[in-house]
């Protein structure tokens, strides 16, 4: 697989403007572009990015600040998750300032967050589609922090390194690394009113059946949204599957009420949330990076892919 270049940048199929691609038949795609850009993207070096007139090169002057977004919970694993996450993004790119910030019932609320900073900031939503809180909660947030100056990522999902994390925790979780016959994932998310939303869940869906090599992939979701997960392992009983070898995957950054629901429905393997696994680590890094290089300045709409080299 060519290296990236400045001409020849990282291929990303959030991005609008990237060409439909090919049918994810072939494992072997899916998991070359994957470990290029799990092995790689901790090290990109960015081109097109253009700070302000009057400031100091990015070797001696601060990066823009890295304000992760989570969406917050009561499960008591929630937030110490969320915090090992970051852990694991400071740990691959140290010396980048790293923030959290939380749109309900964790603290620090994303607004206290903001309200501490100054410069240049971007909003990384540790959200796996585009739902409400992404296309208007982030907006507005970014917005009523007038004194600072700031972007807003893409979210999370779909993307290669997504369905690695995904794979990850399902192999953690006791599915096999060649499924047998009559096996089957079930994908739960939290599920949206936002039609995007469920179209992103599906991709990120068609990226982790390429990963296990074709085995079958039904989105489901725990609210707002159908499929529910129960619905869709009975969906893929009635297809000939095996219940037992029914796993369900776990599109949740952290635990909490709804990947508890999830989770117990599942007649077989149930995998964890994603948590500080390496990829979205890895993941997060690249949509900051993303963002940084957009010529267009904040909201997900105007989201490019990066140019990088690596």
């Amino acid at each position: 697989m060519m290296a990236p270049t400045p001409h020849h940048p990282v291929p990303d199929p959030y991005d609008p403007a990237t060409p439909p691609a090919a049918p994810v038949g072939a494992a072997e795609l899916a998991s070359a572009i994957t470990d290029q850009l799990s092995s790689r993207l901790g090290t990109v070096r960015l081109h097109g990015y253009r700070r302000p007139t009057g400031t100091r090169p990015a070797s001696e002057a601060a990066a823009p600040t890295l304000v992760a977004v989570a969406h917050g919970s009561r499960h008591p694993q929630a937030a110490p998750t969320v915090r090992a996450l970051l852990a694991r993004v400071r740990a691959l790119r140290p010396g980048l300032p790293v923030r959290l910030g939380h749109i309900e019932l964790d603290r620090p609320l994303l607004a206290d967050t903001l309200a501490g900073l100054r410069g240049e900031v971007v909003l990384v939503p540790l959200l796996l589609a585009r739902g409400h809180h992404v296309t208007h909660d982030l907006p507005a947030a970014l917005a009523a922090a007038d004194h600072l100056t700031g972007r807003i990522a893409a979210p999370l999902g779909p993307h290669p390194l997504l369905a690695e994390a995904l794979h990850g925790r399902l192999l953690e979780a006791g599915l096999p690394a060649r499924p047998r016959a009559r096996s089957a994932v079930v994908l739960a998310a939290a599920g949206s009113r936002a039609p995007r939303s469920a179209e992103d869940t599906a991709r990120t869906a068609e990226l982790l059946s390429a990963r296990l090599g074709g085995l079958p992939v039904l989105p489901a979701f725990a609210s707002a949204a159908a499929p529910t997960v129960p619905e869709a392992i009975r969906t893929l009983t009635a297809r000939g599957h095996d219940p037992r070898r029914i796993a369900v995957a776990a599109c949740f950054t952290a635990p909490g009420r709804f990947a508890d629901q999830c989770a117990a429905a599942a007649p077989g393997p149930a995998a964890a949330p994603l948590g500080d696994h390496t990829a979205l680590a890895r993941l997060v890094l690249h949509r900051y990076d993303q963002a940084l290089s957009a010529r267009t300045g904040s909201g997900t709409e105007g989201i490019r892919a990066a140019t990088v080299a690596v």
